[in-house]
């Protein structure tokens, strides 16, 4: 696989997971509102099964296309795609950071 491609796969798998990641938290920003004050267990509940869920997601964007890649032998490119894919998240994230400070 060429290094275009592995690069093309890295932004769309970081944006996949930066897009999902948004919904989450925008979820959990407005939670209060859109179910009201937590009475009972189920709360928490719900809390921690839309983390093991979004790891789930999040895990298998970031590392599905890999070990698909990995497991059909081409082990250089597996690595390069996660690394890149793990490169782009690092500069989304200090990008949302910047934008942190800067509002």
């Amino acid at each position: 696989m060429k290094n275009s491609k592995l690069v093309y796969w890295s932004i769309i798998n970081s944006l996949a997971a930066f897009a999902y990641i948004l919904w989450v938290a925008w979820l959990m920003f407005n939670a209060n509102l859109i179910f009201g004050q937590m009475k009972s267990f189920w709360g928490p509940a719900a809390l921690l099964l839309l983390f093991v869920l979004s790891a789930t997601i999040v895990g298998a964007l970031v590392l599905g296309r890999p070990i698909y890649i990995y497991l059909n032998g081409q082990k250089a490119e597996a690595v390069k795609l996660l690394a890149y894919t793990i490169g782009c998240l690092f500069i989304i994230t200090i990008i949302t950071f910047l934008v942190i400070v800067i509002v």
